[in-house]
């Protein structure tokens, strides 16, 4: 993580998702997964050898596997372009590449230009849930994803450069955060997590709306 984010920020979230008062979730297995809603948010991410950047998501709703654990698969987006430090080294290991398959040849400058990375992510997240006072729902979860990802640049097109940047990578997160209820199909989310997807590791928060499409689960207080 790059220019030191607070730490402030991840102990306000995870410290939301103490039990502070028992959800009251029934017993389920997987016959009570359903399609439940539909979330949208956005957010920022710092990542490693990538420039900080904006976040895209849409997530699903699925409902409770068992007490308190919700299933939500999740579909993520950014691009952003390569840290300039990095693009050096990748110009130096092009550069050093080169001259060992040709001894003897003239000395080689290369410059790539603008390097970007765009990151389209699909997984699933298993939170904790639970309630606290005044409706809000505080949760600690897990998740996994497949990250694909694609280089570009004007320098890089059609070239091995492209090809090497173009990769798909395994990617596990950790996050917390807190759900408002704004009415009785309606949810206003936010929340920070960490996460790896291969050789790109990232701190990131993010902000969203999810609409409902059946009533609360048990547990789940209604507003009226």
């Amino acid at each position: 993580m790059k220019r030191g984010l607070p730490g402030t920020v991840v102990a306000c979230l995870l410290v939301s998702t103490a039990p502070a008062a028992a959800q009251g979730l029934s017993d389920y297995d997987y016959e009570d997964l359903s399609f439940r809603g539909i979330g949208l948010d956005v957010g920022y991410i710092w990542p490693n050898d990538v420039e900080d950047t904006e976040s895209f998501g849409l997530r699903v709703d699925l409902g409770y596997l068992g007490p308190g654990i919700r299933i939500l698969p999740r579909v993520g987006y950014w691009s952003s372009a390569l840290d300039p430090e990095e693009v050096a080294r990748l110009e130096s290991r092009v550069v050093e590449l080169v001259e060992e398959q040709n001894p003897g040849a003239p000395p080689l400058t290369l410059d790539l230009g603008r390097v970007t990375w765009a990151d389209v992510s699909v997984g699933t997240d298993a939170q904790f849930v639970w309630l606290v006072p005044y409706d809000i729902l505080t949760y600690a979860g897990l998740g996994v994803a497949v990250h694909f990802r694609n280089g570009s640049g004007g320098a890089i097109h059609d070239t091995f450069i492209e090809d090497l940047l173009d990769s798909t990578a395994a990617g596990a997160n950790v996050h917390g955060g807190l759900e408002v209820p704004v009415g009785t199909r309606l949810r206003i989310y936010g929340d920070a997590r960490y996460e790896l997807a291969g050789d790109v590791r990232f701190f990131g928060i993010r902000a969203g709306v999810q609409f409902l499409f059946q009533d609360p689960a048990p547990g789940e207080r209604r507003i009226s």
